[in-house]
């Protein structure tokens, strides 16, 4: 354990280093692109972010090479060497597009091309445990194909769910621990030394999220772009065909007792199939809704839009922390249930928890359409926002010029109608004008006549 969190901690370090000279560095070079009309953020922000999370990721695993109990992994595995392949590959692309901004099919073909990269170095799933026929082999094919189709999924739900600051880096960071625990479980306590590998990757991306969040979180001083959304789905997916084709369920020996234990027992065999979609189960979700709104609307599946789960939340009436943090909690929920699940699949307790907690999500999901107000009473000690409003209508000596529309934009406690003034536009001689950054100029202290 103490190899591992050196590792995440070197990682979370030299990612965390190096975020500042790249955030200079794209601004020289130019990667700031305008703001388009889906983007949440208002003023350009720096892209490349990935660079940082690229070498954090050589930083972890070089590190790792060293130390007396994880260097077994890069002599008994390839896989380590796999990864990083295909992470240079897909994070060469990704650094491309930030800056001149690639085809979404070209994305796509280098997506399946650095897949085939780790297949071709033993990175592939083998077999897979089926619930009711048992371990299946596969044959070559079979798990290319797969394979390439897991890579692809998980590198393009992560990128969709990357639409808010710090969203997509603690979504992965909340899934690769859970991952963590899971995999460094069948590592050690059923001593399958084919889980190591996995355990590395989840370490290892579990610091370049945490290197990298200080400077991602609202408000996001640089982005991680498709150079980093693009590598950290390499390498949870990565994980994920690590221990689920790699690790042969017969090893752990489960199939003692009677059928129901059996059955139980069966579970930890069979989560490998789930653990992957419970931790991409939120962007994967987010994937298939968008791909399916925008074939209704006649529009390509790779044309972007405003309408993801994190702009649903803003519209809703989230602000942008609060849609991060529901964000966060429906991965962490869906994630570590599982996990939980797996531990001990016989407690009833942990799906009443899991009940419990859901319900809890769905009362933040739908808090701004319930909230309070407070009593008449009781308004000089509560926050504005909680206050009654109260119409008040505009005097007479208004009305000539649009005094009824005014009528509807005075509230309680004013102790004169205000007049929107256009932004830019000075309110005449002793009237400021607007500064361009709020719809309402300074209130005159004079009494209006």
């Amino acid at each position: 354990m103490r190899e591992y969190l050196l590792t995440l901690c070197v990682t979370a370090a030299v990612t965390y280093l190096l975020t500042g000279p790249v955030r200079k560095f794209a601004i020289v070079a130019g990667a700031m692109p305008e703001i388009r009309a889906r983007d949440v953020h208002r003023e350009p922000t720096p892209r490349l972010g990935g660079i940082a999370m690229f070498f954090g990721l050589c930083a972890g695993l070089l590190v790792a090479d060293h130390l007396a109990n994880l260097n077994q992994v890069f002599e008994k595995s390839n896989e380590p060497r796999a990864l990083l392949s295909g992470a240079a590959l897909i994070w060469l692309i990704g650094v491309l597009d930030d800056k001149f901004e690639i085809d979404a099919l070209i994305k796509l073909g280098a997506q399946m091309i650095a897949a085939g990269v780790m297949v071709m170095q033993g990175l592939t799933i083998l077999w897979l445990p089926i619930p009711g026929v048992g371990t299946v082999a596969l044959t070559q094919w079979q798990g290319t194909l797969l394979t390439v189709a897991l890579v692809v999924i998980t590198i393009n739900a992560v990128n969709f769910v990357d639409g808010l600051d710090g969203l997509a880096a603690g979504m992965v960071c909340i899934a690769s621990a859970a991952f963590f625990m899971y995999a460094y479980r069948i590592w050690y306590s059923y001593g399958i030394e084919a889980a190591a590998p996995a355990t590395l990757f989840a370490a290892v991306l579990m610091g370049m999220c945490v290197g990298f969040l200080p400077h991602n979180m609202h408000p996001a001083r640089i982005f991680m772009g498709d150079s980093g959304s693009m590598l950290i789905g390499l390498v949870l997916a990565a994980g994920a065909i690590s221990v689920t084709g790699q690790v042969d369920p017969d090893v752990m020996k489960l199939f003692s007792g009677s059928e129901r234990n059996a059955v139980h027992q069966m579970v930890p065999v069979y989560i490998p199939l789930l653990m992957p979609l419970t931790i991409i189960a939120i962007p994967a979700a987010d994937l298939i809704l968008a791909i399916v709104r925008r074939t209704w609307r006649g529009q390509s599946p790779f044309a972007a839009d405003r309408g993801h789960l994190h702009h649903r939340l803003l519209e809703i009436g989230h602000s942008h922390s609060r849609a991060v943090l529901i964000m966060y909690f429906w991965s962490a929920l869906i994630a570590f249930g599982a996990l939980a699940y797996s531990v001990n699949s016989a407690s009833m307790w942990i799906v009443l928890g899991v009940v419990f907690l859901s319900a809890v999500g769905l009362v933040l999901l739908l808090l701004p359409r319930f909230t309070p107000r407070a009593p008449r009473w009781a308004e000089a000690f509560v926050p504005p926002r909680y206050r009654r409003r109260r119409a008040v209508p505009a005097p007479e000596a208004a009305e000539g010029a649009g005094g009824a529309a005014d009528a509807g934009s005075v509230e309680a406690g004013d102790d004169e109608p205000r007049t929107p003034v256009p932004v830019g536009v000075s309110g005449g001689p002793g009237v400021p004008g607007v500064n361009g950054a709020t719809a309402l100029g300074a209130r005159s202290r004079v009494p209006r006549g």
